[in-house]
């Protein structure tokens, strides 16, 4: 499809992100995801044909990541160089913080230039979207009291409750393999959990896919051993949304019996509810001791479900041979050194190129929040920036 193509369609959508930060994709409205989607296609598009997207002349965007990260970091960072921003990370140990500075103080004092501000929390079950709101808040306050020129933009780059950049980079990856996000309808895709020889793994990744495609009107199955529970409200808002769409959810134990027939399959480790809060208040308590022990006893249970690892057979049971394989990545893959893990290294290699692929759509998605967060009709932008800069590469 043309850019001028993907313009017009974006132009027939109505979303109200303007000035909005991005923080869960259920409180957006399906207008707000498809435009993120289409303003993501376009510009990976106008990249590929090296048109410049950069809108920006100055600016930083800041990122506070309170966990590892390697993909959503620089996918990040690439996202705001493409739009033309400096990106700066805050390390919160070399900041006042350990001080006492409070949040209100730092939200403000990182904020007078910048234009966005990427946050991931995810450590802290119950604390990492309630810190991004608390931001969010110290900046409208700043704004609204004439200390900062421009309301900086917040995106959730992972939170105890949502990964919206990892799952909309998802489901962007799958519109693409499928030709349009109509095609996905029908399509089975099952969020499981796999076998990990580590533990303490968030539980935003699969509660934000089962959220974000029950919306596609997409059969969708969570497969996890009985107590590997997610957040029950967000497990709710998952049936919800597929009851409004048309497609399913369904919740099963057997890793073996939810991948027959499917489409896709997401295999993925993560920690279970309750574990996940015990985890909370040992980490807040800064228990050492405790946290050690709870990884012990974690382990050794993990340990009874080495089978929950997706591997040669269980392809065989998908509908089709070439039955899509996704993961967020890094993939915990069973080798000569771990005698199971996530993903056999056999079904990895055949879908590593894939998986970078699916990797590849996060930065365009996070610019394309980025955008739309900035411009009230990111159409007409888009337009006069293509027709702009293809004259500089001679299209």
């Amino acid at each position: 499809m043309k850019i001028n193509d993907r313009i017009n369609l974006l132009r027939q959508l109505k979303p109200a992100l303007f000035k909005k930060d991005f923080l869960l994709t259920w409180e957006k409205s399906d207008d707000d995801l498809k435009a993120v989607l289409e303003i993501a296609s376009i510009l990976k598009q106008m990249r590929d044909e090296n048109i410049s997207p950069k809108m920006f002349d100055s600016g930083l965007a800041i990122s506070i990541f309170r966990d590892n990260s390697t993909r959503t970091r620089f996918s990040y960072a690439s996202a705001a160089n493409l739009l033309g921003l400096a990106v700066q990370d805050l390390d919160e140990k070399k900041s006042q913080i350990a001080h006492g500075e409070t949040v209100r103080e730092t939200a403000n004092m990182i904020s007078f230039l910048s234009d966005f501000i990427g946050i991931r929390d995810d450590m802290f079950l119950g604390e990492g979207h309630k810190y991004m709101v608390e931001v969010g808040q110290a900046l409208d306050d700043g704004y609204a009291q004439g200390v900062l020129p421009v309301r900086p933009g917040i995106v959730n780059l992972q939170c105890d409750q949502d990964h919206p950049t990892q799952a909309m980079a998802d489901l962007l990856h799958l519109q693409h393999h499928y030709g349009s996000l109509e095609a996905l309808k029908g399509k089975k895709i099952v969020m499981s959990w796999a076998y990990s020889p580590s533990y303490g793994k968030p539980l935003s990744v699969p509660q934000g896919i089962i959220a974000l495609m029950t919306r596609m009107g997409m059969n969708v199955e969570l497969a996890h051993p009985e107590g590997y529970d997610l957040i029950p409200e967000i497990v709710d808002i998952a049936r919800n949304n597929a009851k409004a769409s048309g497609g399913s959810f369904k919740i099963s134990h057997s890793m073996k019996e939810a991948v027959r027939d499917a489409d896709i399959v997401y295999p993925k480790s993560w920690a279970p509810f309750s574990v996940m809060q015990q985890r909370t208040e040992l980490l807040k308590q800064g228990d050492s001791k405790g946290l050690d022990e709870l990884e012990k006893q974690c382990l050794a249970q993990n340990a009874n479900f080495k089978e929950w690892e997706y591997n040669e057979e269980k392809m065989k049971l998908t509908r089709q041979q070439d039955a899509l394989y996704m993961h967020c990545l890094p993939a915990d893959i069973t080798d000569v050194s771990c005698d199971a893990g996530e993903v056999s290294e056999t079904v990895f290699e055949k879908y590593r190129i894939p998986t970078y692929v699916e990797a590849g759509f996060k930065p365009y998605i996070i610019a394309a929040m980025m955008f739309s967060n900035r411009f009230e009709n990111p159409a007409e932008v888009l337009e006069k920036l293509f027709i702009r800069n293809k004259k500089r590469v001679g299209v």
